[in-house]
């Protein structure tokens, strides 16, 4: 029975040790493509995911700069779907792209930065959402105004209810500071991420301004 026991035992290490060593494998194949297809200039957009105390966040990014971040709310594979669509089916998961764009978001949590540098690709955003996205940096850190005012800084006075269809469809929140958009009165108003992110930014912000 023991001898039985011994030889499920080591069928069982042997299984797994070939389950790293073709996971090790793959990831070696993985860095190739990776490399190959960034010195052939087919790399159309990386994306990679990242820890922060919000959750996790989805980064992708174009040769021309970080061009979304998603929510750990938000499906993975929509996202990557909706990438692929809209930009080019050439995606990737290349963390090296994204390695200016997690260093600077990482930062930022930590309380070391309170404006960012990566160059933005606001391809995914058109006329005047494009234009609010734009606007919404120029908000500055610690600080907020409201939905109203940015309409009017954005040549709209009156559209303060697309200002928030803009807020909620920016396609790279935190970095692009829609949750420093509030109301009128005060209060938080929607957010992608939800109230209690928009709730834990704000008072990030406030607590290093």
């Amino acid at each position: 029975m023991s001898t039985i026991r011994e030889d499920n035992g080591g069928s069982a290490s042997m299984f797994a040790s070939l389950l790293v060593d073709d996971a090790e494998a793959q990831r070696r194949l993985h860095a190739r493509l990776v490399a190959s297809a960034t010195a052939e200039g087919i790399l159309d957009v990386a994306y990679h995911a990242i820890d922060t105390p919000i959750g996790s966040l989805l980064l992708a990014a174009t040769d021309q700069g970080l061009v979304r971040v998603a929510f750990g709310s938000e499906d993975r594979e929509s996202v990557l779907s909706m990438l692929a669509e809209r930009i080019s089916p050439r995606v990737l998961n290349a963390p090296g792209r994204l390695d200016a764009a997690a260093r600077e978001i990482d930062e930022y949590f930590e309380g070391r930065r309170n404006s960012f540098d990566v160059p933005l690709d606001f391809r995914l955003a058109q006329g005047f959402r494009r234009a609010v996205l734009t606007h919404l940096l120029e908000i500055p850190y610690g600080d907020t105004a409201s939905y109203a005012s940015v309409a009017a800084r954005s040549g709209k006075p009156k559209a303060a209810r697309a200002v928030g269809s803009a807020c909620a469809t920016n396609p790279i929140p935190v970095v692009v500071p829609c949750h420093r958009v509030v109301r009128s009165d005060g209060t938080l108003g929607g957010y992608g991420g939800g109230p209690q992110v928009k709730e834990i930014l704000l008072d990030l912000e406030a607590h290093h301004d």
